[in-house]
């Protein structure tokens, strides 16, 4: 776990190298993203940073983000972003990416859409040929309708589950709305099952980030790799 959390710090040093004083900048969400959240605190507590606004994509990450004393804004205020750093569930080599395992995909893709940049910072283990092959697609839903939606996305091909809470209760976004964890297995064709999924009335948003990513830094033990699309 240690030399995990050091390949997560190595990934956020790098993409927080590319913050410049006086931007706007999207925090993602998660462990690693956190990283960079941290580095961002340091940076500006020593001065090298200034006039950074930061838009947080969760909740959480607004409570994170007032702890280590990181100035926010909004997407109201500052509606474009100049670069947002941002973890990931699953990357595959043409920077398409699943998100969600925290369950902020939503508001990370807002996030993501307003910035010039979206840079995602992973650790080699995120790595995948295929999505799918690691992770479960996670889709946000509205509870109304719910099972019509999980019967909707089981004939496309996936195993449904609800995501709950370690209490048994359901999981709820900041939004309100609940997760679904869909197994789809090897994704041939991810452009097609998230237009499958945006066809659908009650599914909110779903966790595939499709021609987002402008930069993935991935960390290993041999160093650290900047790839751009």
């Amino acid at each position: 776990m240690q030399e995990i959390d050091a390949l997560k710090r190595q990934a956020a040093e790098a993409a927080v190298a590319q913050i410049e004083s006086g931007m706007v900048v999207g925090l993602g969400a998660g462990s690693t993203a956190l990283k960079a959240l941290e580095c961002i605190a340091e940076r500006l507590a020593m001065g090298t940073l200034t006039d950074i606004l930061g838009v947080p994509c969760s909740e959480q990450v607004a409570a994170d983000a007032r702890r280590l004393a990181v100035p926010l804004t909004t997407l109201d205020c500052h509606p474009e972003i100049n670069l947002t750093v941002d973890g990931a569930d699953e990357v595959d080599p043409q920077l398409r990416v699943i998100k969600g395992g925290g369950g902020a995909l939503l508001r990370e893709k807002i996030v993501a859409q307003a910035s010039e940049r979206e840079i995602i910072i992973v650790d080699e283990r995120k790595l995948s040929e295929r999505l799918g092959v690691k992770w479960a697609l996670p889709v946000e839903a509205l509870s109304f309708g719910l099972r019509a939606h999980v019967e909707y996305i089981e004939r496309l091909g996936a195993a449904v589950e609800v995501r709950t809470r370690p209490d048994g209760s359901p999981f709820r976004t900041d939004s309100g709305n609940l997760i679904l964890d869909c197994q789809f297995g090897p994704m041939e064709e991810p452009e097609c099952i998230a237009g499958a999924l945006e066809r659908r009335a009650g599914v909110i948003e779903h966790g595939l980030f499709i021609d987002l990513v402008t930069d993935l830094i991935v960390a290993s033990p041999s160093g650290t790799q900047h790839l751009t699309r």
